[in-house]
């Protein structure tokens, strides 16, 4: 079987999203069922006196929901490769709750993993950093989030407040990426499969990995194009004119209106999605002064047990190593 893949992909990976905008399978409405299940499953766990991270998935009892979360975990891996849960009353729960809640779906559906050398198991995305600091995430800031990938299998995200405005989520299927360029820019394949340098916060700078992998039947995407040039700027190999047009074709594609998938989410939504088949974005957006009524969404890494197996020369880094113990 040839590393790189020559014809183009289809099925429900490879969607573009001009013909999502008419179809909402991808949206599901939890039922007052499910629901009730979650909110029994918290109010277990806060009546045994435990809290977030200090619980197992036998202590937040949702069992009778498990076949629903395997229909997610099969929809993330081998279907369009993300989901949106609506309709969580979050005006019912405290944040203490919500992170409750958040990993306990994550320990049903996987592992979760840590996001930073810290080793938080969940992200607070609010416009809390300094933009001033190099080392401030750009999810910590109201500036415009350029897509990308996360160093997980799959990501969540639970929107908690809206911003005052602005604030956009946007998808792109990386399959139907790669089937435009193979179609129209066959030309720039070999760069996109070519190992490059990735640097991630806090991790090696010297890790290589290539945007695209094809590997046992399954195509595996991981981009963000400023650990790429910042990767290069640390190993002192500076990327070549080549490089730099192949990424610039790569940008327009991902930014083309038919290409993407917008969306607002809406407080108590969920938004699930497999990092090695869609990239993920958003807009700018300005906040609210007083810091009760700013936007907060809540975010989650998981290691899933049906992930697809990952080629030698694409590196799998399910979030960061937990911190050593004082």
């Amino acid at each position: 079987m040839s590393l790189i893949l020559k014809e183009k992909l289809t099925g429900p990976t490879a969607w573009r999203g001009e013909d999502l905008r008419l179809d909402d399978s991808w949206k599901i409405h939890l039922s007052s069922d499910t629901i009730n299940v979650i909110d029994a499953a918290l109010a277990e766990v806060k009546a045994r006196g435990l809290s977030f991270p200090n619980f197992t998935k036998n202590d937040f009892l949702i069992h009778a929901i498990n076949e629903e979360l395997a229909k997610y975990a099969e929809e993330m891996e081998n279907g369009k490769g993300f989901l949106l849960l609506c309709g969580l009353p979050i005006a019912s729960y405290n944040s203490d709750d919500l992170d409750i809640i958040n990993y306990g779906i994550g320990l049903h559906l996987g592992t979760p993993v840590c996001q930073n050398l810290k080793g938080d198991l969940l992200g607070k995305v609010m416009n809390i950093g300094d933009i001033t600091k190099k080392e401030t995430r750009v999810y910590e800031t109201n500036l415009y989030l350029p897509y990308h990938t996360d160093v997980s299998d799959v990501f969540g995200l639970m929107c908690v407040r809206q911003g005052k405005s602005g604030g956009l989520s946007s998808l792109v299927s990386s399959g139907a990426v790669y089937n435009e360029i193979l179609e129209n820019y066959p030309e720039y394949l070999g760069v996109f499969y070519r190992p490059m340098y990735y640097a991630h916060l806090g991790t090696d700078p010297s890790i290589k990995s290539p945007i695209f992998s094809y590997h046992d039947g399954k195509l595996s995407a991981r981009y963000l194009r400023q650990y790429i040039e910042l990767g290069a700027e640390l190993a002192s190999r500076p990327l070549s004119r080549v490089e730099i047009e192949a990424l610039d074709v790569f940008d327009e594609i991902i930014h083309r209106q038919d290409m993407r998938l917008d969306m607002m989410l809406e407080p108590g939504d969920l938004l699930l999605a497999n990092n090695y088949a869609v990239m993920h974005s958003r807009t700018s957006f300005e906040d609210y002064d007083e810091p009760e009524k700013r936007r907060k969404l809540i975010r989650l890494w998981v290691k899933m047990p049906n992930a697809r197996t990952l080629a030698p020369d694409f590196p799998g880094q399910n979030g960061f190593p937990p911190p050593e113990s004082p």
